[in-house]
């Protein structure tokens, strides 16, 4: 695996952390998310989840789960209309990102770069 954004160990952990099955993203029926209170209504009291990853993103700025059996930590702010995290897997500083987060349905996707960069889909649950 390589490291890439929540690109996940280090875009799901890293998009969030880096996945070597992340993949430049697609337009298809996902919508912005444009606000922090859009995002915040999504994350809140829901668990963000793909393959080996469960993640908790809390209004007040924190992330907390399990990636791949390590723990993940790390804070968010949202910053001109991005999700700004900077993020730690299993102790390693995955770095500081801001990524473009775009929904359908119960799925949001991230990605790095300000939208540039690699994407990973998370479901809501």
């Amino acid at each position: 695996m390589t490291r890439a954004i929540f690109a996940v160990p280090g875009v799901v952990v890293g998009a969030f952390l880096s996945l070597a099955a992340a993949s430049p993203a697609a337009a298809e029926d996902f919508s912005v998310v444009n606000s922090a209170d859009r995002f915040v209504s999504l994350v809140n009291g829901r668990e963000l989840r793909r393959l080996g990853i469960r993640l908790n993103v809390t209004p007040e700025g924190q992330i907390i789960g399990r990636a791949f059996g390590a723990p993940v930590t790390g804070d968010w702010t949202w910053q001109g209309g991005y999700f700004c995290r900077d993020l730690f897997w299993n102790g390693d500083d995955l770095g500081y990102n801001c990524q473009l987060v775009q929904e359908s349905g119960d799925t949001l996707r991230f990605t790095s770069d300000q939208g540039a960069g690699m994407s990973a889909d998370l479901t809501l649950q």
